[in-house]
């Protein structure tokens, strides 16, 4: 097996002796064999402060790092575990973000874009200014809102649309969120343990076409219920506007 110093650990490792230190004394990494007043590591250790490495580079803090190292002494598998936060962490949407300049936005909508209607936009997180252009988040939503504005509607609806849109969706997302949250994680209390990390990973995987699946059918059938409420009332009112006026007997 092959050993190191500590300067040399550090070197393949890509840290620094100081950090190496550090991450003893808070536990993470396992004490040195000792000959005589010399430390030395081994592939064990060298393995340990690449995987610290990059759990630091994903975003894990160091005390958080040390409960993933507990629970994998404690028999988890920590592979499981950073399996089931990259589940967790994905996202959601496939879409990858687009830059369009104002001149691009007024050709999509097919009128003058003002200084307020961009401000909303900003304001909504549908875009974000950055140096002159703008970040759209999704080209699909905004063309669907171009789309609206086509058959007549003002932009300014759209946004406000859009913003009541987005708030029904964060509650139909915590309900699902919720239904797993109480039917699997809370059933188990406190300890955690009999919830496999791959299991969970699984059923968050699985949730991801199962939501949009509902909410499309959902959205389907109130579609159809609303517009037979609302749309044929103002249907019925001109048709009767309209029709020739017969006259009383």
């Amino acid at each position: 097996m092959t050993e190191y110093r500590i300067d040399e650990l550090a070197r393949l490792a890509g840290t620094t002796v100081r950090n190496v230190r550090a991450y003893q004394d808070r536990g993470l990494l396992d004490p040195p064999r000792r000959q005589g007043r010399v430390g030395l590591y081994s592939d064990d250790h060298l393995a340990r402060l690449r995987a610290i490495a990059d759990l630091l580079a994903r975003g894990y803090t160091l005390s958080s790092i040390g409960d993933l190292m507990a629970a994998w002494q404690r028999g988890s598998n920590v592979g499981e575990l950073l399996g089931l936060e990259e589940v967790v962490t994905a996202p959601w949407m496939d879409e990858p973000a687009s830059i369009v300049s104002r001149e691009d936005l007024q050709m999509l909508f097919g009128a003058d874009i003002d200084d307020a209607d961009l401000g909303v936009a900003v304001e909504l997180g549908l875009l974000a200014e950055e140096a002159g252009v703008y970040r759209v988040r999704s080209m699909r939503l905004l063309e669907i809102g171009a789309e609206l504005v086509r058959v007549g509607i003002p932009l300014r609806a759209v946004f406000v649309h859009e913003h009541r849109l987005r708030r029904r969706m964060e509650e139909v997302a915590s309900s699902f969120v919720e239904l797993v949250a109480t039917q699997i994680l809370d059933p188990a209390g406190d300890d955690l343990a009999g919830v496999a990390p791959a299991d969970l990973a699984a059923v968050i995987q699985r949730l991801r076409p199962i939501a949009a699946q509902a909410v499309d059918v959902e959205l389907a059938w109130a579609m159809e219920r609303r517009v037979d409420e609302e749309l044929q009332v103002r249907l019925g009112r001109l048709v009767g506007a309209v029709s020739p006026k017969t006259e009383a007997s």
